[in-house]
């Protein structure tokens, strides 16, 4: 088993969207997530970029494997600052949170 190696998973978002919009209530479901699904993905961007597994990110993070895997699965979990705050640093990043005003219509 020494010849085992990190190997990420590709993932087409954009194909999987596409095909996924076709699923009734797909397109409301996902966009009641919308923000989820962004934090979601900025997480695994910045894990790729830093070369990291999950379980690299929870030993830095003094966590699990399966806490991380729940951080990164947008919808099922609501992760408090701090923790976003040890991701962040884990993966060699800093948290930002913005409040932005909405556009008037």
């Amino acid at each position: 088993m020494s010849n085992l190696k990190y190997k990420p998973v590709v993932h087409n978002h954009k194909a999987f969207l596409a095909k996924a919009k076709n699923r009734k209530g797909f397109s409301e479901a996902y966009e009641a997530l919308e923000l989820e699904y962004r934090v979601a993905s900025q997480m695994l961007k910045a894990r790729a970029r830093a070369g990291l597994t999950q379980d690299a990110v929870a030993a830095r993070m003094g966590t699990t494997k399966s806490a991380v895997s729940r951080l990164e699965s947008a919808g099922k979990h609501a992760p408090s600052l701090e923790t976003l705050k040890r991701y962040a640093q884990a993966v060699g990043c800093e948290l930002q949170v913005r409040l932005v005003k909405l556009k008037e219509a």
